[in-house]
C-alpha cells in the first residue's frame, strides 16, 4: 500500500520479555508525574479487594458462632457486617473505577499531545521514509489499545490478582489441610489457561491480519470505483472480497472454537473442587479438622480462586497490545528529529547573501547533490532548471533547510543554517510550494499560518500589497468564508492565492518558490502572477522553474544536471553560450509552440 494506506497491522507484533522489562521501565518513569494519583487509586483497590475477600469469611462466622450455636444476635451481626462491606466495596469499586479512569484517560491526553508535538518537530526525511498510514495508526490503533488497558483491563487485572493471592492466603489461614485438597483443582485450570492465552493469541492476531486485509480489498475497491465500473469489473472485485470476507469470518469462527474448549474446562474444574471441597469438607468436619462455616467459606473462595485465573487468561491478550502499542510509540517518542537547534543557536540577520558551500547530499545511501556551490545577492531572483530527477528541489529544500547537506554549508547573512534559532529562520526564510496546501477552517485562519499573532489590519494590509481586496472581497464570507476539509471549496487557483496572503503576512526576506503558477489555467495564472510579482518586489527569490518562461524572467538562471550545478549565468548568457540550458530552453519552446497551434 502507498503513503496514506491503512496500516493493516499496528499492533500485531508479539512483545519478548526484553521488550517487556523496558518499556515498563519507560512507563514507570513517563508515570511519574501520576504517581501519587496512582498510590490513591491503589490503596483504594486493595480496600475494595479486602472487602471482597471478607465476605466469605463474615459467612464462616455467622454459620458457625449463628446457625450451629443458635445466637441470632452472632447471625444478625454477620448479616448486617456482611451487608456493610459489600456497600463499601462497591463504593470503593466505583472510585476506583472512576481514579483509574481519569489517570488513565490524563496520561493518555497527555501522551496523544507529546506524540503529535514530537512528529511536528521531526524533519521531512523521516515523512518520506514513513508511510502516512502507520503514523495515523500510532494516534489511533495504538491510543485505542492503551484506552481499553486503562479503561478496565488495569483495574481487573490488579484486581484479580490480589484476589487469588488473598484468597490463597485466606484458605490457608483459615485449614490448612482443606486449602491444600482444594488447589489439587488449580494446576488443570492454570495449563488449560496457558493453552488458552497462547492459542488465543495467536488466533486474534490472525482476526487482525483478516481484518485489515478485508479493509484493504474495501478501500482499494472504493477508491478505484471509476477504473472498476470503466472496465467492468465489479464481478471480479466483489469475488476478491468475497475471499478476504470469508477468510476474516473463518478466523473469528476459529477464536469460538478455542472459547468453547477453555471454558468448559474452567466450568467443570469449578465444578469439581465444589464437589471435592463439600466430599472431603464433610469428612473433617466429622473429625473435628474444620467447621461447617469454614466448609462454606472455602465454597465461595473456590471462585475467587478460578475466576481469577480466567480473567487474567483473558486480559493476557490486551496486555500484550497494549504493551506493543506503549513500544512503538515510545520509540516514536524516541526519533531523533534530523534538523534540531544546537544550543546558543542565534537569529539569522533580516538581510544578507545566500551561499551554498561545497554542498552534497544524499537520500539514504544514494547521493542527488554533488559539490554544488551557489551565490545569490541580497534581492536577487534566480530560477533553479534543470531535468526530472536532476537535484533542484532538493537543492531548494536545503536552502530552506528542510534537511541538512551531508557535506558543505549552507549559509545566509555568513551565519549557518545549522546555528541559527529555528524561529528566525522560519520567519527569514519561507516557501510557497506549487500548490497551497489549506487546513479546515476560514480564509482568515489559513492566512494566520503565516503569522498567528497578526491582527485584522495586519491580515488586510497584506492582501492589499497583492492586490487582492477585491478579490478576497468576492467570497460569500470574506476571509471568514469556509474552506473546508484541504481547501475544497476553493479552485486551486483561489488556494494558491491564500498561501500568497500567507507568505506575505510571514514578510519574510527570502522566498523559495515552487513555481507557484505551472499547475494553474490562464485566467488564475495571471491574477496568481501578479500577486506573486508584487510579493517577490524587493526580496531575495529562489524559484523551481517548470516552465522556462519563468527562468527568462530571472536575474539569473542555475542549471541543475545529474546533482550538479553545470551552467550558470542570465537567460540570454546561457542561451549565447548554447550548452546545456539552451537545449532545455529549445526544447520547452518547441512544446509551447505545438501546444499552442494545438
Amino acid at each position: 500500500m502507498g503513503r496514506g494506506a491503512w496500516d493493516p497491522h499496528p499492533i500485531e507484533e508479539k512483545m519478548s520479555r526484553h521488550d517487556a522489562t523496558r518499556v515498563l521501565r519507560r512507563l514507570a518513569e513517563v508515570l511519574r508525574p501520576y504517581r501519587a494519583r496512582i498510590a490513591v487509586a491503589l490503596l483504594l483497590l486493595v480496600s475494595q479487594t479486602a472487602c471482597l475477600l471478607a465476605g466469605p469469611t463474615l459467612v464462616r462466622h455467622g454459620i458457625d458462632a449463628g446457625l450451629e450455636t443458635g445466637d441470632a444476635g452472632a447471625l444478625n451481626l454477620s448479616a448486617v457486617l456482611y451487608l456493610g462491606v459489600a456497600f463499601v466495596g462497591l463504593a470503593l469499586g466505583r472510585a476506583v473505577i472512576v481514579m483509574v479512569a481519569r489517570v488513565g484517560e490524563t496520561f493518555l491526553r497527555d501522551l496523544r499531545s507529546s506524540v503529535f508535538r514530537h512528529l511536528l518537530s521531526l524533519g521531512m526525511d523521516f515523512f518520506e521514509r514513513e508511510k502516512t498510514g502507520k503514523l495515523v495508526s500510532r494516534m489511533t490503533s495504538d491510543i485505542d489499545a492503551l484506552q481499553e488497558l486503562v479503561q478496565m483491563g488495569l483495574v481487573m487485572f490488579v484486581q484479580n490478582g490480589l484476589i487469588f493471592v488473598g484468597a490463597v492466603t485466606v484458605i490457608f489461614f483459615l485449614s490448612w489441610q482443606l486449602a491444600l485438597f482444594t488447589l489439587l483443582v488449580v494446576p488443570p485450570v492454570v495449563i488449560a489457561s496457558r493453552w488458552f492465552r497462547n492459542a488465543s493469541n495467536k488466533a486474534y492476531l490472525n482476526v487482525r491480519d483478516r481484518i485489515g486485509a478485508n479493509l484493504s480489498t474495501l478501500q482499494e475497491g472504493l477508491a478505484g470505483v471509476r477504473v472498476v465500473q470503466a472496465f467492468g469489473r465489479e464481478r471480479a472485485f466483489t469475488r476478491r472480497f468475497y475471499e478476504t470476507n470469508e477468510a476474516q469470518y473463518d478466523a473469528n469462527i476459529e477464536t469460538v472454537r478455542i472459547s468453547a474448549r477453555y471454558f468448559p474446562v474452567v466450568e467443570f474444574a469449578s465444578v469439581a473442587g465444589t464437589a471435592l471441597i463439600v466430599g472431603v469438607g464433610g469428612w473433617f468436619v466429622s473429625a473435628d479438622i474444620v467447621t461447617v462455616g469454614t466448609v462454606a467459606a472455602f465454597v465461595l473462595y473456590l471462585n475467587n480462586l478460578f475466576e481469577p485465573i480466567q480473567q487474567l487468561s483473558m486480559l493476557y491478550n490486551t496486555l500484550q497490545q497494549s504493551g506493543a502499542a506503549l513500544q512503538k510509540l515510545f520509540d516514536l517518542l524516541d526519533t531523533r528529529p534530523s534538523i534540531a537547534e544546537r544550543p546558543g543557536a542565534v537569529d539569522l540577520p533580516d538581510r544578507g547573501t545566500l551561499e551554498l558551500d561545497h554542498v552534497s547530499f544524499a537520500y539514504g545511501d544514494h547521493d542527488v547533490l554533488h559539490d554544488v556551490s551557489l551565490t545569490i545577492a541580497p534581492g536577487e531572483r534566480v530560477a533553479l532548471v534543470g531535468p526530472t530527477g536532476a537535484g533542484k528541489s532538493t537543492l531548494a529544500k536545503l536552502i530552506a533547510r528542510f534537511y541538512d547537506p551531508r557535506e558543505g554549508e549552507v549559509r545566509y547573512g555568513d551565519v549557518s543554517l545549522r546555528d541559527t534559532t529555528l524561529r528566525s529562520l522560519r520567519h527569514r526564510i519561507v516557501v510557497v510550494p506549487q500548490e497551497g496546501f489549506l487546513f479546515a477552517g476560514s480564509v482568515r485562519e489559513n492566512v494566520l499560518v503565516g503569522r498567528a499573532d497578526a491582527t485584522d489590519e495586519d491580515i488586510d494590509a497584506a492582501v492589499a500589497a497583492l492586490g487582492l481586496t477585491e478579490r478576497f472581497a468576492a467570497f460569500p464570507d470574506g476571509l471568514d468564508t469556509e474552506v473546508r476539509e484541504r481547501g475544497s471549496r476553493l479552485s486551486a487557483g483561489e488556494r494558491q492565492l491564500v498561501s500568497l496572503v500567507r507568505a506575505a503576512l510571514a514578510d519574510p526576506t527570502l522566498l523559495v518558490l515552487d513555481e507557484a503558477t505551472s499547475s494553474l489555467d490562464p485566467g488564475t495564472e495571471r491574477m496568481v502572477e501578479r500577486a506573486l510579482t508584487r510579493l517577490t518586489a524587493g526580496r531575495t527569490v529562489v524559484v523551481v522553474a517548470h516552465r522556462l518562461s519563468t527562468a527568462a524572467r530571472a536575474d539569473r538562471v542555475a542549471v541543475v544536471d545529474g546533482g550538479r550545478l553545470v551552467e550558470l549565468g542570465t537567460h540570454a548568457e546561457l542561451i549565447a553560450r548554447e550548452g546545456a540550458y539552451a537545449s532545455l530552453y529549445a526544447a520547452w519552446d518547441s512544446r509551447s509552440a505545438m501546444g499552442k497551434v494545438s
